[in-house]
This record gives structure tokens, C-alpha cells and sequence, in this order.
């Protein structure tokens, strides 16, 4: 496993390690990872928040490939690990980041909430991507993040046993890795300060061949 070592250095820069604090709503990020509504339901069992919104319809790793939205999906899952359904919000319309963020402020603030604490669950490798996004897009929003806690060997096990396979999850998690630096320069993320070593790892994985996720 040639790519772990690399992959651990964009793993650990990507993913931001917080500790979960009480909130106002969990935010459930969409895409094909179930385990996502999993860790929401627990911070919800645990008493972190009364509610859980889950955002997402069908983006660019689950159109043509998941017959619902993302957030549909959720929802089924976080009630059979025992969230009551009146407890969930459903964002079911948005495709990308920018519009999980939006729509999930719509929605919010439509339901009263006018300056919740959010408690955000997304995948490991998307925490800081996420944060930095809130900066543009909903720049005085309160988000603390979280996500599955899994190693990356757990991680791509699991993503096999949804459908995935270990090349398009590794694949993945590099294109979010470059799109911390191409997003910033488009306006749609805070610029993030990113270690030489981290952009190391990047190369040496695109050169591995794990380049089919990086955008233009």
C-alpha cells in the first residue's frame, strides 16, 4: 500500500480533529457515506443537539449512482439507529457545498433558528474544507465539525462495502485536497495556509495515478 504514507499526510491536514460541543442543530453533510448520519444520530443520542438537519440531494460522487437524495437516505438511516423522524430537517435540493450551505441557512432560519450553533458532521477529509466554506458562504454561521472516527484502512474498507471502490475513495479524497487551494483562488473558500509537505503528498499521489477526482 504504496499510497497510505501520502495519503495519511493530506488525511491528517484535511481533517481538523474537534472535539464535539453542545449545539443548536446537528448539520449532516450529504453523500454516499451512511456512516455520516451514523455519527449524527450518536451526537444526537449523546444530547449534543435537539435536531438534526441532513443536506443533500445528488452531487458529483452520488448522481446517476444513488437512486434518492443524499439527505432522503440520511434520514432513513439516523431514524433506524433511533432519531424520532419530528427531530429531522430534510435539505433534499442542493448538489454542491456552496448550496449545502445556503440551503441549509434557508432552511434554518425558516424554522427559526436565526443564529444556531451547529454541530457539522461530514467525512474526515472534508472538515476543513467545510469550515472554510462557511467562511464564504455563511461567514457569521457558528460551525464546529466532526465526522466518523475511523482510520483511513477503516475508512476505505468501509467505502468498499458501500459501493465504492478503494481507488475512487482515494481518488476522492485527493481532488478535495487540491480543491482546498483552487476553491480559495475562485472566491468559494477562505484561502487556507498549506504545508509544503501536504502538497508533496498530492503530487506523489497524482503521479500514483489517483488523479480521476481533480477539477479544473
Amino acid at each position: 500500500m504504496e499510497y497510505l504514507q501520502p495519503l495519511q499526510v493530506l488525511w491528517d491536514y484535511l481533517c481538523l480533529h474537534q472535539a464535539p460541543e453542545q449545539a443548536d442543530v446537528i448539520v449532516g453533510f450529504g453523500n454516499f457515506n451512511v456512516n455520516i448520519a451514523r455519527r449524527a444520530a450518536e451526537l444526537y443520542r449523546q444530547g449534543y443537539a435537539p435536531k438534526i438537519l441532513f443536506t443533500g440531494g445528488l452531487g458529483r460522487n452520488t448522481l446517476g449512482i444513488l437512486p434518492e437524495p443524499e439527505a432522503v437516505r440520511f434520514a432513513r438511516v439516523a431514524m433506524e439507529e433511533g432519531v424520532p423522524a419530528e427531530d429531522i430537517l430534510i435539505e433534499d435540493k442542493s448538489t454542491n457545498t456552496a448550496e449545502n450551505i445556503r440551503f441549509t441557512r434557508d432552511m434554518l432560519l425558516a424554522a427559526g433558528m436565526e443564529n444556531p450553533r451547529m454541530l457539522g458532521v461530514h467525512q474526515p477529509f472534508m472538515e476543513r474544507r467545510i469550515k472554510a466554506a462557511f467562511g464564504v458562504y455563511w461567514p457569521e454561521g457558528r460551525l464546529q465539525v466532526t465526522s466518523p472516527q475511523v482510520t483511513i484502512p477503516e475508512y476505505l474498507a468501509d467505502a468498499v462495502k458501500q459501493g465504492v471502490t478503494e481507488r475512487a475513495a482515494i481518488e476522492v479524497i485527493v481532488g478535495d485536497f487540491q480543491r482546498m487551494d483552487l476553491y480559495a483562488k475562485k472566491g468559494w473558500q477562505l484561502p487556507q495556509e498549506i504545508p509544503e509537505t501536504a502538497w508533496e503528498a498530492f503530487h506523489r499521489l497524482v503521479e500514483m495515478g489517483y488523479g480521476g477526482q481533480l477539477a479544473k
